[in-house]
């Protein structure tokens, strides 16, 4: 069998189409708003990855602690011989879990981008020529249909990805990924923490602006693939911590009123001067809350681990 085997469960148009319903269906809408997952074309790969490497950005940096520090413990929980990573994008952080999983067999990295996919196994195979890596291009926020492999397996979720997801959204992945679970696999989880509103607000809006291009860049995107004629300059970055709901919301705000058409929709959104579109959530978690919403899903959680600032948190959780 090859080491690298890829599997298409997403139509070749899809993105293309959940693009033109999510700005359909987002801009027609009040408030306004757009799934964050379009701010990712290359460019907007780059400017994360540059966010990544701020000073006022922790949750990379805590959460590669942890892993650093916890790896070893991970693999003795789990014992896994599969390792499965939902959103793996370029699989940077997931070596620390293949080095430590002695026994590891496969690797299954779940992304909708086959660049991605591709990018990270030609790399990871170079390194572990032994390493068996099954890619999916699918959208694990979809139920998702796991190739054959070894188990036990464990699922990872890293990032504080899961935070983009609204309440009902995470309810529904959880209980998806609790679908996906066999005695003996577990989950494990990135969840950025609860903390002072100040160091919140900065992570998402960093004094040089990187952030502001990168929330900018989702109007490129929708410039360029679906003829839209967004003037970025007329608009501006807002990050705000909504305190009752316990998540920032990033939101990019008309500075004065602007016409945009849409021409692949057939589509004239009107804003008014200050009017905005809410593109991103990203909620910060408490362990009792995280616990209870995997309680609602049907799993158990059995570690917690932070990093030594108590930041950010990785959760291991199994079926029950």
């Amino acid at each position: 069998m090859s080491p690298f085997q890829l599997t298409r469960t997403l139509p070749e148009d899809a993105t293309g189409a959940a693009l033109r319903t999510d700005v359909l269906r987002g801009l027609t809408r009040t408030p306004k708003e757009l799934p964050p997952k379009w701010f990712y074309d290359a460019r907007g790969s780059e400017l994360f990855e540059e966010i990544t490497r701020l000073p006022e950005y922790y949750p990379t940096r805590a959460e590669r602690e942890i892993l650093v520090a916890r790896a070893a413990q991970i693999a003795a929980a789990t014992d896994a011989r599969t390792l499965v990573e939902l959103g793996s994008g370029s699989s940077e952080k997931t070596r620390y879990l293949l080095d430590a999983l002695d026994g590891l067999h496969s690797y299954v990295p779940v992304d909708v981008s086959e660049s991605a996919l591709t990018g990270a196994a030609r790399s990871l195979l170079a390194e572990r020529p032994d390493l068996h890596v099954h890619a999916l291009i699918a959208d694990f926020t979809r139920v998702l249909a796991l190739p054959e492999t070894p188990g036990p397996r464990l699922v990872a979720f890293l990032g504080g990805t899961i935070g983009n997801l609204l309440p009902a959204e995470r309810a529904a992945f959880l209980k998806s990924v609790r679908a996906l679970l066999a005695p003996g696999d577990a989950l494990l989880v990135g969840t950025d923490l609860v903390k002072d509103e100040r160091v919140l607000v900065a992570a998402y809006d960093d004094a040089a602006g990187v952030t502001a291009e990168f929330n900018k860049n989702v109007l490129a995107v929708m410039n360029r693939e679906l003829g839209a004629d967004f003037p970025a300059d007329r608009f501006e970055h807002v990050a705000v911590w909504n305190a009752r709901e316990e998540w920032i919301e990033m939101r990019l705000r008309a500075r004065e009123a602007v016409s945009v058409k849409i021409r692949e929709l057939d589509l004239v959104v009107p804003f008014e001067a200050g009017e905005e579109i809410r593109t991103e959530v990203s909620a910060k978690f408490r362990q009792e809350g995280v616990r209870s919403e995997l309680a609602d899903a049907g799993m158990k959680l059995v570690e917690w681990w932070t990093d030594a600032e108590g930041r950010f948190a990785l959760s291991l959780s199994t079926a029950v």
